[in-house]
């Protein structure tokens, strides 16, 4: 889907750097073959920025936001440290238009070049500086197809009258909208002025303004150092309420209302938070509900996490989704991977954390059934995978590959099993002086596996003798010491099962009060073959095809696709042409194509659905589908 390689324009200095590149895969490879990595600072293999000659510290960018040609146009202003009387400035960039480069408050112009394009990486924009250059200004224009922003026409939103537009930086999508050193390892503040059409709001990862203005010009200010994955805009009709004294629901004025029930409770599980692990290091944590064809559940942008429509069940019963997003506030925005190959020391530790605030609000039983139902996507993700794959290392090796590869169920439930795993070991109350004073000491730093190790073993002495650790992070498939997970609650959903296989009419089952996580674990444990007659005597009495959670309807549409279930076909369409969600997508995409007929059945819907997904789910789903 990427536009056609425009001319390229080259310099020296981006030639002598591709030439310096080019050798990165080899001394990545033989750094991971090591099985006892000691290294505690690591190349990025997804960045063309070179850090230690000079690096951005400070972000001014100033853009107007075209939804008739769909780009951003202005000016990315950088403030940069130059480390090494570097002659260079090197940044990333990808499908961005470069009209001119300046230096300095008085704008002198300088010399610049675009490198050859690089699969997943795009192209290096090297700029010519000079050893006391503070100030770099970079002129340019986003492209209508630019991987990282999805431009929405009025007929996909949810009032239908206006247009719509919102971000995702990551993994290394920062650098299609914005001329960056686009590495989790490096961090810088920021500000920005968004001029939008005057009906419509702009927010973004920063200090946000809670309602239109006049002029449709908006400032933000970030005054906390983030990674460029970070970076965050959304335009739209968007509406503010509070919820709580630091936490508030952006959404569209339709949608509105049942957000703000749906997200009540975020003020809880902000003091949840800060009760566990330190106090919240951001101000205000704000939550925009976006339209649907957004790819994630979620996405931590620091004081204002993006939230997919589909965890609006309308009885709060998939909120442990903005606690694990709230969770990030700590693990990820505040100590951050440093490269994408340590990915699962973000999402590892975040839920987790997530799972904590659960238990602190709702109970441990509560908590113990979100561990089962993680337990069961981990085990899914290493059959898929296959027990040897290198992709089950919680350490991984992406050199020359999306990082987005490394976004699966090993780096958030085996990550979170390992620290479970260290929990039960030293017990919990040593565990959380340990987490909170890991926080603590790397607030606003990056962090990689083997610092992590050695910080580990410094502060909780012998932990290697009691666990694996080189197995559990080095090591493919499930370690041997896997936490026994248990939910008592859950052992009444596997007796309901059992019963109704065994001839117990679904309507007399004792389900009454049940949870939406038990609901989610009898339809992941019902028969790998059922009739159709039982697949209807269950709709009929628990109306699973019309069921508002998303949750339950995207498994229960497996069952229906895997046993030709044919009262649900309507139902499969039209999420799959409404929800852009990616966590659902592949899974019902990837059911429909074991068949002749469902891969005819999964191109017609494809055809309809593509152009309401993001690049991100787009990406994914134009692979499984063209083979």
């Amino acid at each position: 889907m990427f536009p056609v390689k425009k001319i390229v324009v080259y310099s020296t200095m981006a030639l002598a750097f591709a030439a310096c590149q080019s050798t990165t895969p080899k001394e990545e490879k033989k750094s991971m073959d090591q099985t006892a990595p000691t290294a505690t600072t690591a190349k990025d293999v997804h960045t063309f920025a070179q850090p230690d000659e000079a690096v951005v510290k400070h972000l001014k960018l100033d853009v107007k936001v075209d939804f008739a040609q769909k780009v951003l146009t202005g000016k990315a202003s950088l403030q940069i440290e130059n480390r090494g009387q570097a002659d260079s400035l090197r940044l990333d960039t990808r499908q961005l238009t470069i009209e001119k480069v300046t230096l300095g408050e008085s704008e002198e112009a300088t010399t610049y070049g675009l490198g050859a394009e690089m699969e997943h990486l795009g192209q290096e924009l090297a700029i010519k500086i000079k050893p006391d250059t503070k100030w770099v200004h970079v002129y340019y224009q986003t492209h209508p197809e630019a991987a990282a922003l999805q431009w929405l026409n009025p007929q996909q939103t949810a009032g239908k009258k206006h247009p719509f537009l919102f971000t995702q930086s990551q993994a290394i999508l920062a650098r299609t909208w914005v001329p960056i050193q686009d590495s989790p390892g490096i961090r810088f503040t920021y500000e920005a002025t968004v001029q939008v059409p005057k009906e419509l709001l702009a927010v973004m990862s920063a200090d946000n303004p809670q309602q239109k203005n006049a002029t449709g010009t908006y400032q933000f200010n970030m005054d906390k150092p983030i990674p460029a994955y970070l970076l965050a805009l959304s335009v739209g009709d968007i509406a503010f309420a509070p919820v709580g004294s630091r936490t508030g629901v952006y959404a569209e004025p339709a949608t509105l209302e049942k957000a703000s029930y749906e997200f009540a409770e975020m003020e809880k599980m902000l003091e949840a938070a800060e009760k566990l692990y330190g106090p919240y290091a951001w101000g205000r944590y704000d939550l925009l509900v976006l339209p649907p064809s957004f790819p994630f559940g979620g996405m931590e942008n620091p004081k204002l996490t993006f939230a997919t429509p589909t965890i609006l069940a309308g009885d709060r019963s998939l909120t442990s989704l903005v606690a694990h997003e709230l969770a990030h506030s700590w693990s990820g925005n505040l100590v951050t991977n440093q490269t994408w190959n340590d990915f699962w020391l973000n999402e590892g530790f975040t839920v987790y954390f997530e799972r904590r605030i659960m238990e602190e609000l709702y109970s441990k039983d509560y908590a113990d059934m979100l561990k089962v139902l993680g337990l069961q996507e981990l085990k899914g993700t290493v059959e898929e995978f296959g027990k040897d794959s290198e992709d089950t290392q919680l350490k991984l090796n992406l050199t020359g590959r999306n990082p987005d590869d490394g976004v699966s169920d090993i780096a958030y439930e085996k990550g979170n099993a390992l620290l479970l795993r260290l929990e039960e070991t030293v017990g919990r109350e040593k565990w959380d002086a340990f987490v909170k004073n890991y926080f603590q000491s790397f607030s606003f730093q990056s962090m990689n596996t083997e610092r992590f190790i050695t910080y580990l073993k410094k502060q909780l002495p012998g932990i290697e003798n009691k666990v694996n650790i080189q197995e559990w992070i080095y090591g493919k498939g499930l370690p041997a010491d896997l936490p026994d997970v248990k939910s008592v609650r859950f052992e009444a959903v596997e007796k309901a099962v059992q019963d109704w296989s065994t001839g117990t009419p679904a309507k007399q089952l004792a389900t009454k009060d049940w949870s939406s996580h038990e609901w989610l674990h009898f339809i992941r444990h019902l028969p790998n073959s059922m009739t159709t007659a039982q697949m209807s005597e269950l709709d009929k009495a628990f109306k699973f095809t019309n069921s508002g959670n998303s949750e339950l309807l995207a498994a229960w549409l497996g069952h229906a696709v895997k046993h030709q279930y044919e009262p649900a076909y309507p139902a499969l369409e039209k999420f799959l042409v409404n929800v852009g969600r990616r966590k659902f997508l592949t899974p019902l995409y990837g059911e429909l194509l074991k068949t002749p007929e469902g891969k005819q059945r999964a191109l017609a819907i494809y055809a309809k659905a593509r152009p309401n997904y993001h690049f991100v789910a787009v990406s994914t789903l134009d692979a499984m589908l063209k083979k």
